[in-house]
């Protein structure tokens, strides 16, 4: 008995952290959003009437009872070049694409779903390269003209992995800033500003340094704070067990780096699956045999790994609602994700609108 006990102890100690936590004892799932790609792989390159936009998504603002299945969707990609060569004051949007219209913004909002618009994504890495390179506070300043146009928060997702350009990133986090100062209740919708980080902390690995150490602490600056950070989806959808592993990775840092990979508050960070792949999958269609009903123990509990970082991640993001791409299907009808999505805010209880998020 005495060597049995400890055992069995530490098994169910390690069990509960696979296990979604007892509702009473967990943080609450205070982000719970979908990056959106449009329906045309995430170009968003025709600008659609509200109508025929509602036939295809209504399943995002109406889970079935008239409440929204996320509090978030980030509308997926804007192009960086444009941004810094086409915007102007006279004429603000015309840097974004063409299809990200105030009434598609609108649209969610009035339901209460936060919107963002995200900058990049893999396809315009090179983008970013020669936007940040030409005139990087010029690009901040347009992405805060933008997002004060529309209303809107903004996402960078730079997915420059060997050599990011992090002198110019920080000039437009700061020329951004200088126009939308960091805002903690998060009550002015354009001044959420995010960053997406690799799924863990292998890939990434100069960015996720800095975004760390410098922008996403308790102590950082205020003139280049970030609200948060996007675990972003790995090449396919992980076991449960590798996508805790990827997100403690976060959790725990990198010390044997050189320089270190600092730990990241739980509280600065959210975990990102996929919402559909070749054929519908349970994060779509099936709340209970899915991966964030597997994973909400960890999420919702995680322990920080420094003094006053507070347990549990923000939430969860979910790659991408209708067309993602030409080998996944569309989260259109009939495949739509409120048996996935809608059931997984109803069980984690969402709020609608989102709330303030912890800060650290």
């Amino acid at each position: 008995m005495s060597v049995r006990t400890p055992l069995f102890a530490l098994l169910g100690a390690w069990l509960s952290t696979f296990a979604p936590a007892a509702l009473g004892a967990a943080q609450s799932v205070d982000v719970y959003g979908a990056w959106h790609c449009g329906n045309d792989y995430c170009t968003w390159s025709t600008e659609r009437s509200v109508d025929e936009f509602d036939s295809r998504n209504r399943w995002l603002i109406d889970r079935g009872n008239g409440t929204p299945s996320v509090n978030l969707v980030v509308l997926s990609f804007v192009h960086p070049l444009d941004l810094l060569t086409k915007t102007t004051d006279a004429n603000p949007l015309a840097g974004i694409p063409v299809g990200m219209t105030p009434a598609i913004v609108q649209y969610f909002k009035e339901r209460g779903v936060r919107v963002m618009l995200s900058i990049g994504g893999i396809t315009y890495t090179k983008a970013w390269n020669q936007a940040l390179a030409q005139d990087a506070a010029k690009l901040g300043r347009n992405a805060a003209l933008v997002a004060k146009t529309l209303g809107v928060g903004i996402e960078i997702d730079y997915e420059e992995n060997r050599s990011p350009n992090l002198a110019g990133l920080e000039q437009f986090v700061r020329a951004y800033r200088a126009e939308l100062p960091y805002d903690a209740n998060g009550s002015n919708h354009a001044a959420r500003l995010t960053i997406d980080l690799a799924a863990g902390d292998r890939w990434l690995i100069a960015i996720t340094r800095k975004a760390t150490a410098e922008w996403l602490r308790d102590t950082s600056e205020l003139a280049v704070r970030l609200d948060y950070a996007n675990a972003m989806v790995p090449a396919r959808q992980p076991a449960a067990k590798d996508a805790i592993a990827n997100w403690q990775e976060h959790v725990d840092g990198k010390p044997q780096y050189a320089p270190p990979i600092l730990p990241l508050a739980p509280a600065k960070f959210t975990g990102s699956v996929y919402l559909v792949g070749g054929k519908v999958i349970p994060e779509c269609n099936r709340f209970a045999t899915s991966l964030q009903s597997s994973t909400s123990g960890f999420v919702r509990n995680v322990a920080g790994k420094e003094a006053g970082m507070t347990p549990g991640m923000l939430g969860y993001m979910f790659w991408a609602a209708e067309c993602s791409g030409t080998r996944n299907v569309c989260t259109t009808p009939p495949n739509t994700c409120e048996g996935g999505v809608g059931a997984g805010a109803a069980a984690f209880d969402v709020p609608i609108p989102m709330p303030a998020l912890r800060q650290y």
